[in-house]
């Protein structure tokens, strides 16, 4: 992107996103075909995307919201969830989003700390938040897309008040670090951070958008991301719409037939989906995509966690495509370093560095390690989509840094070729499915069950899932560990987190291993689970 693209100053994301495509002549192409779970089919073209989000950001305005505010939707996949970002980001809110699965402690902790003034989301789900509502006291509005009525003065109908509101704005000018998008991340210790990102983020996610995922104008786009994540928000909404391409969104979950005839008949031609999702998709019979033709289709991305090299194979093999590993963080906004088309692919690194973007291989004392060597991997600080700070944690965001360089937390070595290689976190933060989730976040939900007197929660390699949460448990003496118990377990930290971190396997134990100081040696467990070496424990506990 550069500044021919940026019309009079005007570097707001929703505007560009909506207006200034309709201002390029765009008004009647279709910016999305939305096909619900049902296989229901709406085409919204980038007028009727204007035209919507004006509305939310009018109604918005209406309430009495403006600048800096922050705003959720917490909402599954639907076209609301569109129309309302893009409103947020136009009245100059900060447009955060929250996955559909959250539950009470999830919502409680991003809702609180960002003093969010208000929600968007269904009715299903109100409960959740009236359980928490008298702690959240700067919770003005809830909004709800699927009531015609409103329940309360301060619990509003997306419909009527859509149905007041006028569907032209004039969307205020936006300077380049005027902020922008809020998403949450997982650490290992903690609760979790508010990242927040600013306007400028649209250069590197437009120009990655054409680099890495390789679009143009004549694409249709699919990225299965939830708007929950960095990626359903960068590269599902902002990257692709900043450039006019049409997208496929689908509203469904996974079914690989379904998802190859909707590839074909929706002529999908760059498809940017996560490695969960393609391992799954390797596991089926190779006999179903036989039947699909699926020669529209240019390429596959695919991002969240690294990508098995034969997964890469399989999909050369099987579907005659080639699949670009791409690596970013919430922090980064934006591709950083990829496989993608004019390279060639080393199958299992995480690519190279896309433009304007230098990375180094750091070691502790942030001297510069030698290619083939194991260390930190640090990106050189000022990228357009650079994180602006960590909500109400200053010093955090300050320790991500040290002298130009942001520390990433994951470990990597760059070969004598310059392809870089994932090695691993630096902390105990668990990938699963290409979420973050925090052991100590599911510690502390486990210790809320009455029956566990101490809990310690690692990450275990997974064919599937990449990592998955597996739980020890040590249970007060008068208690004995049964499956009704782990069924409670289970249910527990789904009400309480996510469904994302809930365990995959609980074991009970004696005692959890901590060292002198009190801190879970989750290495101990880890190397247990596996049965490995434990290493030294000399500072283990008596």
């Amino acid at each position: 992107m550069n500044d021919a693209v940026i019309k009079n100053s005007q570097y707001n994301i929703g505007h560009i996103c909506t207006a200034q495509q309709r201002d390029l002549g765009l008004s009647d192409k279709v910016a999305m075909r939305w096909i619900s779970s049902a296989q229901e089919c709406k085409d919204y073209t980038f007028a009727d995307l204007d035209h919507e989000s004006n509305r939310f950001a009018n109604a918005l305005q209406a309430l009495g919201l403006g600048a800096g505010d922050v705003f959720f939707t917490f909402l599954p996949k639907m076209p609301e969830q569109f129309f309302a970002f893009l409103g947020m980001l136009k009245q100059k809110l900060i447009a955060g989003t929250l996955f559909a699965n959250f539950g009470e402690d999830a919502l409680l902790d991003r809702l609180g700390d960002s003093k969010a003034k208000g929600i968007i989301t269904k009715k299903s789900f109100l409960k959740k938040i009236n359980n928490i509502r008298e702690k959240l006291p700067e919770l003005r509005w809830i909004i709800l897309v699927d009531i015609e009525e409103d329940l309360a003065p301060d619990i509003l109908s997306y419909g009527r008040i859509m149905s007041q509101a006028s569907s032209k704005f004039i969307t205020p000018l936006t300077s380049t670090d005027t902020p922008s998008v809020l998403h949450y991340t997982s650490g290992s210790t903690g609760k979790p951070k508010g990242v927040l990102h600013c306007h400028n983020s649209i250069f590197h996610q437009y120009a990655t958008t054409r680099e890495v995922l390789g679009l143009t104008q004549n694409d249709i786009f699919w990225c299965t991301a939830d708007q929950g994540w960095v990626t359903g928000t960068s590269y599902g909404i902002i990257g692709p719409w900043s450039h006019g391409i049409t997208q496929v969104h689908y509203g469904g979950g996974y079914d690989a037939e379904l998802w190859f005839k909707m590839m074909q008949d929706e002529k999908i031609t760059v498809w940017y989906t996560a490695p969960t999702a393609l391992r799954m998709l390797l596991r089926e019979e190779p006999g179903i995509y036989e039947k699909f033709d699926l020669t529209s289709l240019r390429h596959i991305c695919s991002v969240g966690e690294p990508l098995n090299p034969e997964v890469i194979h399989w999909a050369k093999r099987v579907l005659k495509k080639d699949v670009y590993d791409t690596w970013f963080q919430t922090e980064t906004g934006g591709i950083m370093i990829a496989n993608r088309p004019g390279i060639d692919i080393r199958p299992g690194s995480m690519g190279k560095p896309v433009d304007g973007i230098v990375p180094a291989i750091l070691a502790d004392d942030g001297t510069p390690v030698d290619d083939g060597n194991q260390g930190n991997l640090c990106v050189k600080a000022g990228w357009s989509s650079m994180f602006i700070t960590f909500i109400n944690n200053k010093t955090a965001f300050d320790s991500k840094f040290r002298d130009g360089w942001y520390y990433t937390g994951d470990t990597a070595y760059r070969d004598a070729d310059g392809y870089y290689w994932f090695m691993g976190r630096s902390d105990d933060v668990i990938n699963t499915a290409g979420h973050l989730v925090s052991p100590f976040e599911v510690e502390s939900a486990l210790l809320e069950v009455t029956e566990i007197a101490e809990s310690g929660v690692i990450a275990a390699p997974d064919e599937i899932l990449f990592e998955k949460v597996v739980a020890f448990v040590c249970l007060h003496k008068q208690y004995q560990f049964s499956k009704e118990l782990e069924l409670k377990i289970r249910l527990h930290v789904s009400n309480k987190l996510s469904s994302i971190a809930t365990p995959q396997e609980i074991f009970p134990v004696e005692v959890i291993p901590k060292n002198k100081s009190g801190k879970i040696m989750r290495r101990v467990l880890k190397a247990q689970y596996l049965g490995l070496d434990t290493g030294d424990i000399s500072t283990l506990e008596d």
